[in-house]
């Protein structure tokens, strides 16, 4: 979830080199996060500050450099820091695995389909202040991507945390069976359609006929997923 949006929206606006550097301060930036979160969690106990300190100077390093390259970044900074600020409220009240912050964690890795869309070259072509947010492709392959990863929170949690909650299965279906009819409705290319269809059918079918299956297990069946609808939408 963190790879392939940064990724896919870099190749389809046409890479660049500061992509690399996009790419390296957006994963260090999520490290910051991560550790501020368990800091929060454990209430701001001594021990778990060093990885909140070392992972957030490397962030603002890499942060100012990236800002000194393309200035235009700042104005993602509006939609970025709410975000930023609702996640680790829930890390701060110990609710980092409710479903609201799950959703708020998928937007912001989506939206940097639009973030690196709009540095690479088709999308600087397109001017604006804010990089990626005047491109249709953009916003569209961000929202192929919102739709599977926000399934795979309700797919997982079908199998792991809430696998004895019906109502939790119940909307996985519902939420899959959505995503797999407008797929095929909606103006997507038919390969994207099928593997969002297959996803769908996946949850559907594993929390009924295989509910013991491991997280190791569950963790490849995802990396698999995502490659697959990687290389559609690449397609």
């Amino acid at each position: 979830m963190l790879l392939a949006p940064t990724l896919l929206g870099a190749l389809a606006g046409g890479a660049r080199p500061v992509h690399l550097l996009l790419g390296l301060a957006w994963l260090v930036a999520y490290l910051a996060f991560f550790a501020t979160g368990l800091w929060l969690r454990a209430r701001r106990r001594a021990r778990y500050r060093p990885p909140v300190v070392a992972y957030g100077t490397a962030t603002v390093v890499l942060g100012s450099v990236l800002i000194a390259v393309e200035p235009r970044l700042l104005t993602w900074a509006a939609v970025y820091v709410p975000l930023l600020v609702v996640s680790l409220g829930y890390s701060w009240r110990r609710q980092d695995r409710a479903l609201g912050n799950d959703a708020v964690t998928v937007v912001a890795a989506c939206l940097m389909a639009v973030v690196a869309y709009g540095l690479g070259a088709r999308g600087a072509a397109d001017g604006g202040a804010v990089p990626g947010a005047s491109s249709g492709e953009a916003w569209e392959l961000a929202a192929v991507l919102l739709a599977y990863f926000f399934g795979t929170v309700l797919y997982v949690k079908t199998m792991i945390r809430e696998r004895h909650n019906p109502a939790i299965r119940r909307a996985s279906d519902a939420y899959h069976a959505g995503v797999a009819v407008a797929a095929w409705v909606a103006p997507l290319a038919w390969p994207v359609a099928a593997v969002l269809t297959l996803v769908a059918v996946r949850a559907v079918v594993v929390p009924r006929r295989w509910p013991g299956t491991s997280p190791r297990a569950l963790g490849l069946g995802e990396i698999a997923a995502t490659t697959a609808l990687a290389l559609t939408l690449l397609l």
